[in-house]
């Protein structure tokens, strides 16, 4: 399974973003996005902004006075799924999951070619959801660290080796 990680800040820029595959069940943690697709992974993101926004600005209920901040997964393209979990100041973590993201060379004999991997994942299942969810709220929490810097700008692309490693230790022990 790979996904594909983005930052989105409050002027729809990517501030951050960061490829990595599954690191559970025998997994290596390197992504495998088909190398012909791969430059789409942006303009999937993108693409669920609307939908983002759309429950952002209208709340779900009348008391809670605003959207929930992990808003589970929120759309679907060509077999992939986003999740999506958005910061208190409007910055959005979008997760990009392709669950049948196989080398076209490897395809033929796979458990990707049988329909195992695709068929099998569930993004509504309280498992995958579940992870997800940690897997947010331990890059919300670096986040909150990273943004805390008095060096930091609002909107500015994050560089830190740091973040970096922290998303990574997040993906590693919940995806």
């Amino acid at each position: 399974m790979s996904y594909y990680f983005a930052i989105i800040g409050t002027k729809d820029n990517p501030l951050f973003e960061h490829e990595f595959g599954t690191s559970k069940q025998g997994g290596d943690g390197i992504a495998r996005f088909h190398t012909e697709s791969r430059h789409l992974n942006q303009f999937i993101v993108h693409s669920s902004l609307d939908i983002v926004e759309e429950i952002q600005w209208f709340p779900t209920t009348p008391t809670s006075g605003g959207a929930p901040m992990y808003l589970k997964h929120i759309d679907r393209f060509q077999g992939s799924y986003i999740s999506c979990f958005l910061t208190a100041g409007n910055v959005k973590f979008l997760l990009l999951t392709a669950p049948s993201a196989a080398a076209p060379g490897r395809a033929s004999g796979g458990l990707a070619a049988r329909g195992g991997l695709a068929a099998s994942y569930n993004p509504t299942a309280p498992a995958t959801e579940e992870a997800v969810k940690n897997f947010f709220v331990d890059v919300y929490d670096a986040w909150v660290k990273t943004i805390m810097n008095p060096f930091y700008l609002l909107n500015q692309r994050v560089t830190s080796p740091v973040f970096r490693q922290r998303v990574a230790g997040a993906a590693k022990k919940y995806l």
